[in-house]
């Protein structure tokens, strides 16, 4: 009995064992696979649509009027064409119409987005989220209802917004929380600055609507190197009520150019740290980005960015040796050394000795070399369209894929920096590589043809313009095929403020 007993205990025993055996490695397996799939899921951006307001002005038209110099605009600046919106026209919707073209290029249906994100700093309610404006308006097409499962917020941090609306889709998808369907990001802004201001001559309009998903035919985004530097700043800011910006311009740019670096510092060393780039001796990161796109408040600081950058990374390595003997002089250093921007900027001797050699620079054969190949085709679209704010760096990314198609440079596999920005402050460095397929995006690609005909406007209509002289009713460009906005307000207090908008074939 005793031996029948203790056989049928070891065979228990053996039985737990091995049920235990199984059910850890029931639950270890999955785990691991879930692990290492979300480690290594590509997820990036698929496919982009525009949207550029019909009317625009003339740089030559711009600098007569202001007694400019033409040419300080079109090479100074790096600006042809400023586009404006319409009377009848704001950010909520030209995000619509850039997301109804990316829905409709790709053959989408409302069941297929989980999320609709809108990054903006032109806002129109204090409360109300633009994305639900755009949801509404997407609805007048696909249905009532047809986007109510589709979450999303409207973000607001200048014009680095649309970066940290994109990071934090991104790891929704990674995180499989997506449940298989996309997310569309839409970055959408009107710049506009006061008449007679040194700003006025950057202003533009424009959106993009950016569709993120899994297995991205366009972009896969480089995980865990994403890098961001925030600081409370005044450098540009819009108080309450305002509906143009403030802006302390010199003190503006070099805190861009400062954050940038920082953040690109960051970057580098995550970069290294999980083994993305190997650096050897005498290399910078800087040559293993391939392309460069980033903040574009205008076409020229989009080139002081690149100088900046290299500037910063390349003086500690024995290349900085050839640069110098090219340029004839040596790089000057400030006689403050606390490093302050407000020291900086005070350093009147400094500054003028640094942008004697910044320029010097840029006519060096190593500046030009980097800037031809990896940055000049990401601010052709600068030059036609103006400052979008949130939209400015992902209109240069559209550029450079349709510039660089154009010129039968094959990029496929090419890592692209992205270095964004946004007053206030925050900046975001991050990369992605072109997917294989990106090819059957690109090839349709053709600014002039997407943004379509538009209306040039003298400087006598551009006032009107700016002095909300015209009802809503009396834009000056016809609209087809588009959302308008038709009525502000309603008929009872409640309703006060209240916009309406509707889709014209």
């Amino acid at each position: 009995m005793f031996e029948i007993n203790n056989i049928i205990f070891l065979k228990i025993y053996q039985f737990s064992i091995e049920f235990l055996i199984i059910r850890v490695e029931y639950q270890q397996v999955p785990l691991n696979v879930y692990h290492e799939k979300n480690c290594n899921m590509p997820a990036g951006i698929d496919d982009l649509a525009i949207y550029v307001p019909k009317l625009y002005l003339d740089y030559k038209d711009f600098a007569q009027a202001r007694g400019i110099d033409p040419q300080k605009l079109e090479h100074g600046i790096g600006i042809k064409k400023m586009a404006l919106v319409d009377t009848n026209q704001d950010a909520a919707c030209m995000a619509s119409n850039a997301c109804l073209e990316l829905m409709k290029k790709n053959n989408l249906h409302p069941d297929d987005i989980g999320r609709l994100y809108v990054a903006t700093e032109s806002s129109i309610d204090e409360s109300k989220a633009l994305n639900s404006f755009v949801v509404g308006m997407l609805e007048q097409v696909y249905g009532d209802s047809s986007f109510e499962h589709a979450g999303g917020i409207e973000c607001k941090f200048a014009c680095v917004s649309g970066s940290y609306a994109i990071y934090d889709n991104t790891n929704w998808i990674r995180a499989e929380e997506n449940n298989d369907k996309a997310a569309i990001v839409v970055v959408t802004d009107i710049a506009k600055y006061d008449v007679g201001s040194a700003g006025e001559y950057t202003q533009g309009a424009g959106a993009v609507a950016l569709l993120i998903k899994e297995e991205p035919r366009l972009l896969a985004l480089d995980p865990k190197v994403t890098s961001t530097i925030i600081k409370n700043e005044y450098d540009f800011y819009r108080p309450f009520g305002k509906e143009t910006p403030l802006v302390n311009g010199l003190y503006s740019n070099l805190l861009y150019l400062i954050q940038v670096r920082k953040a690109f510092d960051s970057y580098k060393e995550k970069a290294m740290r999980t083994g993305l780039i190997h650096l050897k001796d005498g290399e910078s990161i800087t040559d293993y980005i391939d392309l460069f796109t980033v903040h574009l408040p205008y076409r020229r600081m989009g080139e002081k960015a690149l100088a900046y950058l290299l500037r910063h990374e390349w003086r500690t390595l024995p290349r900085w040796q050839h640069v110098i003997k090219e340029i004839g002089f040596d790089e000057p250093v400030p006689n403050d050394s606390r490093g302050t921007i407000e020291s900086t900027l005070a350093d009147k001797e400094f500054m003028k000795a640094d942008e004697q050699f910044r320029k010097a620079f840029m006519q060096t054969s190593f500046y030009n070399e980097v800037y031809e190949q990896k940055m000049a085709s990401s601010l052709e679209a600068s030059n036609i369209i103006g400052n979008l704010y949130t939209a400015s760096m992902y209109m240069g990314f559209r550029s450079l894929l349709e510039c660089e198609f154009k010129k039968h440079h094959d990029i496929e596999g090419c890592r692209v920096g992205f270095g964004s920005y946004g007053s206030g402050s925050s900046a975001m460095v991050f990369s992605g590589v072109i997917q294989q397929s990106y090819k059957e995006i690109v090839k349709n690609m053709n600014l002039e043809e997407e943004i379509g005909f538009r209306k040039r406007l003298s400087m006598d209509e551009y006032q009107i313009l700016r002095e909300n002289e015209r009802n809503l009713n009396e834009s000056y460009a016809r609209a087809k095929n588009e959302f308008i906005l038709v009525k502000i307000g309603g008929s009872t207090a409640d309703k006060a403020g209240f916009r309406e908008y509707c889709y014209c074939n």
